[in-house]
């Protein structure tokens, strides 16, 4: 039994330090970010951990962009895994702006004015499907005349990545610095889109993921230790959570989320589900922190960011 500790604050201090009283303080949500910031220290500090981080896409729509790419350029993570959406908000986000907006606006009226909307984010339509459409078809004929007939998901990125010159952008520091990008779900967005409709003039051109498993089975089988930090849910959660179960489960393992466990779904499930699929072992660093990712993942940044200086 561990008394509850009261929270001190005092000028000046740093969020490490805050960070590292939050999980003796007894509640509620702060108890468990205060574990994520210890785990993901630790697996930080693990020179023979691979460390995994996974996220969904609507974070790059945000600032949260900023830190992903951030953790990226420094190197703290050795592969990615992510959506097709993420693709298309990095390249549309290097491309134009996005803009503050508000979940109480009215769509319609946004519609009209040539608006979508990503929760309070608003996405001006020329500066998503027109652009990443003007993007892609152009990366891909140069990839073509070069003689390019067949890509993996982690070539698509890379290409994107080298392509972008936004020093805010997730995929272009993962091309600079060598971090594989995996996109299983890559035909479920705009670039997606693109790759179907540059196929349609180049039927020889062709997506080929099992390059993907080779890559992914590659980094995974040589890893001593593996840890992974994932935000958000869904295909790209679950692709992290798989391959690692082939090495009897991940050693470190931090979720952020906002989903519940009670409709069985995978986003919601909590990191101790994991472990009964052999995708966690029994006896890691694991947490399962509720809360929204535009919040929580600044915090943890910035305070593994401390502890490292």
């Amino acid at each position: 039994m561990k008394p509850v500790k009261d929270v001190k604050l005092w000028p000046g201090m740093k969020i490490s330090d805050l960070l590292d009283q939050l999980e003796d303080s007894g509640g509620f949500a702060a108890k468990y970010l205060g574990a994520a910031a210890r785990i993901l220290k630790a697996m930080l500090k693990d020179g023979e951990c691979v460390r995994f981080l996974s996220f969904v896409a609507a974070p790059i729509a945000t600032g949260l962009r900023g830190v992903l790419a951030e953790v990226v350029k420094r190197g703290l993570f050795d592969a990615i895994i992510t959506t097709c959406g993420s693709l298309d908000h990095d390249i549309a986000r290097a491309l134009s702006n996005y803009y503050n907006g508000d979940f109480w606006l009215d769509d319609a009226e946004l519609r009209e004015k040539g608006y979508h909307r990503l929760g309070s984010v608003l996405v001006p339509l020329e500066s998503y499907g027109p652009a990443i459409e003007r993007f892609m078809q152009e990366l891909l004929e140069e990839a073509y005349g070069e003689g390019v007939r067949e890509l993996g998901s982690c070539e698509v990125a890379d290409l994107i990545g080298r392509r972008l010159q936004d020093e805010n952008s997730v995929f272009r520091w993962a091309s600079a610095r060598g971090v594989k990008v995996f996109v299983p779900g890559i035909m479920d967005g705009a670039v997606g889109t693109q790759l179907w409709l540059f196929q349609q003039k180049h039927r020889d051109f062709k997506l080929n993921l099992f390059r993907d498993a080779e890559k992914l089975a590659e980094i995974v089988f040589q890893a001593k230790r593996t840890g992974a930090l994932m935000i958000g849910g869904g295909i790209s959660k679950h692709h992290t959570l798989w391959w690692n179960q082939f090495k009897d489960g991940l050693d470190y393992a931090v979720y952020v989320t906002t989903a519940c466990e009670y409709d069985g779904s995978l986003s919601g499930a909590r990191v101790s589900e994991a472990v009964s699929w052999m995708k966690v072992k029994p006896d890691a660093m694991k947490v399962t922190v509720y809360g929204d990712a535009t919040i929580v993942v600044p915090l943890l940044v910035a305070g593994a960011l401390e502890a490292d200086q």
